[in-house]
């Protein structure tokens, strides 16, 4: 069954032979960009994709390269005849490490804008803003103007159902106990059909909202994902 796949790119946009700061979108919809903003989401799992052609050869898919201790070392591409290609090392998009954006529309920001962009003092914001798709649509804001950051701590590989409990509770699924009547046990909370629901464990929770965040199916299909690990900074 086919994937939705949003912001899941692994290329990096190289200006004037320096870096610049890569951005990360979380889902509005299902509450992750303010789970992340709040500490609540301390993971996000990511599709590994890649292109259809690499150095002219055509790309059929890829090799989850393992150590004899099941360790996962590489991932690599194949061609149509499941030949590893040369150099064809799929890579994670972001690094230990490396600090990235939390993309927002900048109507979300407007207090955070620096001068030039918003007068504070008087609520004005500049053309450069008020006439930009990225007022209402993350997808196309400037990293360099988000005011929230996160830094990576870990990146791995592995395949979706291979979540712990404890990692699907990183990834923003909520714990609830009834105080009142401590003989209930723990439900965990995520989405269904849109809305929110309360599950009997954290993986049925998480389950459920990756179907919704990315597509009906995808739990099932049980894809290999990377797995970046990271901290909120500011």
């Amino acid at each position: 069954q086919k994937l939705i796949i949003n912001e899941l790119s692994n290329f990096v946009w190289i200006l004037n032979g320096k870096e610049e700061m890569k951005k990360i979108m979380f889902n509005d919809k299902y509450g992750l960009t303010q789970a992340v903003l709040d500490g609540r989401k301390t993971m996000t799992r990511r599709f590994i994709t890649y292109p259809s052609k690499f150095k002219g050869q055509n790309v059929a898919g890829y090799f989850v390269c393992r150590r004899p201790s099941g360790e996962i070392v590489e991932v690599c591409m194949y061609d149509e005849d499941e030949r590893m290609i040369d150099g064809g090392q799929i890579l994670p998009k972001y690094k230990v490490d490396e600090v990235i954006a939390i993309a927002q529309p900048y109507k979300d920001i407007l207090n955070y804008l620096p001068d030039g962009f918003r007068r504070k003092s008087d609520g004005y914001i500049s053309t450069i803003i008020s006439s930009s798709v990225g007022l209402n649509n993350k997808m196309f804001v400037r990293a360099d103007l988000m005011p929230h950051h996160i830094r990576i701590t870990d990146v791995k590989v592995e395949r979706l159902q291979d979540i712990s409990n404890e990692d699907c509770l990183k990834e923003g699924v909520q714990k609830w106990v009834d105080v009142k009547n401590v003989k209930d046990v723990a439900k965990y909370g995520g989405y269904t059909n849109g809305s929110w629901d309360w599950f009997e464990t954290p993986r049925e929770a998480f389950s459920t909202l990756i179907d919704e965040v990315s597509g009906k199916g995808t739990w099932e299909c049980n894809p290999y994902v990377w797995v970046y690990e990271f901290e909120l900074i500011d």
